[in-house]
């Protein structure tokens, strides 16, 4: 296979059991088949384009519930039988075409000019699929629903059948008649009916009475006791019968050669559609797998690289799903910087796992399929992968370990470009430590000016310090924890990992003087070197966790601190309107004052009062009033103070009014104003205004608006039109700060939210007064980013916006703009 070394590589990494997966998934033989052909791509386009077919599909599983999956027949060797004149398709054959042709027309029909946007590359394949009405009409009129053929499917065929209905009726009506004479005879027992032997109609007569019933006897009984005999009325009849039968067989043949005749400039694509269907069904098995390995489609990139967050091997996934276990995911980045990783670490740590799910997930990928990884995850594209694992060793061809390893290594220096991807499983083992562990350096060096792409593990040290030296080059350990002396199977990026060799053994109870003098033969420096590497890699950890904490502390203030910042704004915000407010209560309350002493003004005038006076009051007003509009507002008590001295200077000058009246003119005191139904009043010392409806000795009805109250007349004043029309339109101008509060709001609303990393309850409230702000401002159109993911955080805020009575639709967003990351809403407006 191009690209890929060895010939048994699939095996290796484990694909064999994808295919098998695949296959157990798909409807037919047809995508089976295609799994079958499905192989490794190296072209961009083609995998960019494989990749979104599943990852649209996946789509449909996850948002549509009807999408055709029945009637999904291979018909492509009976098309091609009819290739040759004189030909024609079997009732079978062409009943699985009518079917097969069903399911085509379904499947044009679901992918819509309305899925276009959506579902763009599923579309496009389907739009260049013909559903050839006129084929399935004919075939529709040849069979009926059952695959039989239909009596009216031609004039001659109908009166075939018809003659032969009429002719069994009558053998039928004769042999009941023989059957009773018989009866009455004593020839059959009485409770004998007709049966059928070789087609034919027969009567069952004891054998010793089988000459007494003219006709031909067909067959015995096991026990020889029975005879079966044909009537000699009946050999005729059931002889036309036949002439019948081979004459419906050969006009059923004429109708099926007619038809092969007619469809066979059509072959070539009907043959097309079929292989249409297999592809669909492929499809839909990928996308199946997908779902169950929870795979998504990545940043897929034409250069070179992997950065590939939270990667499962999705076969080992599996297993421990079915053994309640959980997999720990691996995080792993090549760059053209750091092109080459050297994991080292103890046995059974997960380092062959972490080889073979880098090779089986690029393998998967350049396939079209999927991979288990998190969501933002990049990965590129390589045009060969070459894999050295295992035991190769062979009799055959006199093959060591050693041999085969070194023959693959010689494959990947002569062929390995900067567009290969190389894993090496115990790199240089096989062989004398030390001569294989030179001969592996050696190898690895030249890999590295190569400039390949490659994943190695190996427990020899001097690889180790080898990937610590040499640019392009980096170390990885497998993490082990050596307290409780069991393997993490977590992959850290940019250091060496220990073996653990003593600590496994001492583990598993080797004795003590074995490993002391193992100690002395190996030399205490090469101990403490591994000593100190497990030393470091604890310190990390420790520190590792120190700085997770301080960052998470960090993030805690933070918080804290927009938190106060953002309470500290509102505070004011509120003080603002509650001054404002108190200033404009302050204004009101002046103009009530106002409209009090111009009454004394002009009660003083009627009284013939000193001029002087009334212009001393008119500038006492216009001072205050001036006062009042100068400075700032003060406090609340101080507000409170200025308006308790306003009232008692009021009352003041209403107790002495009428003494100085009388005293300067002797004039008397002026009658009340009457009161009667209809008039504008308004409570005295207030600027409220209302309607007197009804009116007593002591009481009277007012409406204040929609508010209807009963108040002691005494407390009520009769008010002009024109002065009521006046205090309503003051009491209007507040309104103005609330107004151009609303019209900044709507300046500053965004049709767009943004709720990615936020919980589901949280989530649906923010989204909940997002839509409540747009009603208010009469946006019709909204945008939710909420990202793509596993699809539940999408999942329960569609299922919120289904029961918001407000919202007309909403659809994902166009894929150049965000695709299923995006939610847009319509409201009904």
């Amino acid at each position: 296979m191009q690209g890929i070394y060895p010939e048994n590589f699939e095996v290796k990494i484990g694909f064999d059991r994808i295919r098998e997966l695949l296959c157990a998934r798909c409807l037919s033989p047809l995508g089976e088949e295609e799994v079958e052909h499905m192989q490794f791509q190296t072209s961009f386009e083609t995998i960019s384009r494989l990749l979104g077919e599943t990852d649209e599909f996946c789509r449909i599983l996850r948002e549509f519930n009807h999408f055709p999956t029945s009637n999904y027949f291979d018909v492509r060797g009976a098309l091609a039988k009819i290739r040759l004149e004189g030909r024609f398709l079997e009732v079978e054959e062409l009943f699985d075409l009518k079917r097969s042709l069903e399911t085509l027309r379904a499947i044009v029909a679901f992918f819509n000019p309305e899925k276009q946007e959506i579902l763009p590359l599923l579309y496009r394949k389907a739009s260049q699929i013909q559903i050839y009405p006129y084929i399935y009409e004919r075939i529709d009129g040849i069979l009926n629903k059952f695959g039989k053929i239909r009596d009216n499917a031609s004039p001659d065929l109908a009166r075939i059948r018809k003659e032969m209905l009429l002719l069994q009726s009558s053998i039928s009506k004769r042999l009941q008649s023989i059957l009773k004479q018989a009866r009455v005879d004593g020839l059959v027992d009485d409770d004998a009916s007709v049966v059928i032997r070789d087609g034919r109609a027969v009567i069952p007569v004891a054998s010793a009475f089988k000459r007494k019933l003219k006709g031909i006897v067909y067959d015995e009984s096991a026990t020889g006791k029975t005879s079966y005999v044909e009537p000699s009325e009946i050999v005729e009849m059931n002889n036309e019968i036949r002439e019948l039968e081979y004459a419906e067989r050969r006009e059923i043949i004429r109708i099926l050669t007619v038809f092969a005749s007619d469809i066979r400039p059509y072959i070539d694509d009907l043959i097309y559609s079929c292989e249409f269907l297999g592809e669909i069904d492929f499809i839909r098995a990928k996308a199946l797998l997908a779902a169950e390995f929870n795979a998504i489609k990545p940043d897929f990139s034409d250069q070179s690289l992997l950065n590939w967050k939270q990667a499962v091997h999705p076969l080992l996934m599996l297993s421990l799903r079915r053994e309640n276990r959980k997999i720990v995911p691996l995080d792993i980045t090549l760059t053209a910087g750091e092109h080459l990783l050297v994991i080292s670490g103890p046995n059974a740590g997960g380092k062959s796992v972490c080889l073979k799910t880098v090779g089986l997930l690029q393998y998967m990928l350049q396939n079209g399929l999927l991979i288990p990884i998190q969501e933002g995850s990049k990965t590129g594209l390589f045009q060969q992968i070459f894999i050295d694992i295992g035991d190769e060793q062979s009799i055959e061809n006199d093959l060591s370990t050693y041999s085969s390893h070194l023959l693959n290594m010689k494959f990947f220096v002569r062929h390995s470009t900067p567009r290969t991807l190389i894993l090496i499983d115990e790199f240089g083992t096989g062989t004398e430590p030390m001569l294989g562990g030179a001969i592996a350096e050696s190898i690895l060096k030249r890999l590295n000016e190569l400039q390949t792409f490659g994943v190695i593990t190996t427990h020899y040290t001097n690889l180790k310090h080898f990937a610590s030296s040499t640019p392009g080059v980096v170390n990885g350990a497998m993490l082990y924890d050596s307290h409780k002396m069991d393997p993490l199977f977590r992959l850290e990026i940019g250091k060496p990992g220990s073996s653990f060799a003593f600590e496994i053994a001492r583990k598993i109870g080797l004795p003590e003087e074995i490993l002391q003098e193992a100690t002395e033969k190996v030399g205490k420096k090469h101990i403490d070197f591994d000593k100190n590497l497990r030393s470091i890699t604890r310190d990390k950890h420790y520190w590792e966790t120190k700085r997770q904490k301080i960052h998470q502390v960090e993030k805690n203030l933070d918080q804290m601190a927009g938190q106060y910042e953002k309470e500290l704004q509102e505070i004011r915000q509120l003080r603002k309107e509650i001054l404002s407010q108190a200033k404009e209560e302050a204004r009101q309350l002046l103009n009530g004052v106002n409209k009090t002493i111009e009454n004394t003004v002009r009660e003083i005038r009627e009284a013939q009062a000193e001029k002087e006076r009334t212009k001393n009051v008119r500038k006492q007003l216009e001072t205050l009033k001036e006062t009042v509009t100068r400075q700032e507002l003060p406090e609340d008590g101080q507000i409170a103070k200025k308006m308790e001295k306003l009232l008692q200077r009021e009352k003041r000058r209403n107790q002495n009014r009428p003494e100085s009246q009388t005293a300067k003119t002797g004039a008397p005191k002026p009658a009340p104003e009457t009161l009667s139904p209809g008039d504008k009043v308004r409570i005295k010392g207030q600027d409220t205004t209302g309607e007197l409806i009804e009116l007593s000795d002591k009481n009277a009805v007012v409406a204040f608006g929609q508010l209807i109250t009963t108040l002691p007349v005494k407390n009520i004043e009769k008010v002009s039109n024109n002065e009521a029309k006046k205090i309503q339109r003051e009491q209007k101008q507040p309104r103005s700060s609330f107004l151009s509060d609303l019209s900044e709001r709507r300046l500053s609303f965004k049709p767009e939210i943004d709720i990615r990393g936020q919980r589901a309850e949280e989530a649906i409230a923010n989204i909940q007064t997002f839509i409540d702000e747009a009603i208010m401002f009469e946006v019709g159109q909204l945008r939710i980013l909420h990202g793509k993911g596993h699809g539940i955080l999408k999942e329960m805020i569609r299922a919120y916006l289904k029961s918001e009575p407000m919202v007309a639709s909403f659809q994902d967003e166009h894929v150049q703009f965000g695709g299923a990351g995006i939610t847009v809403v319509q409201l009904a407006l």
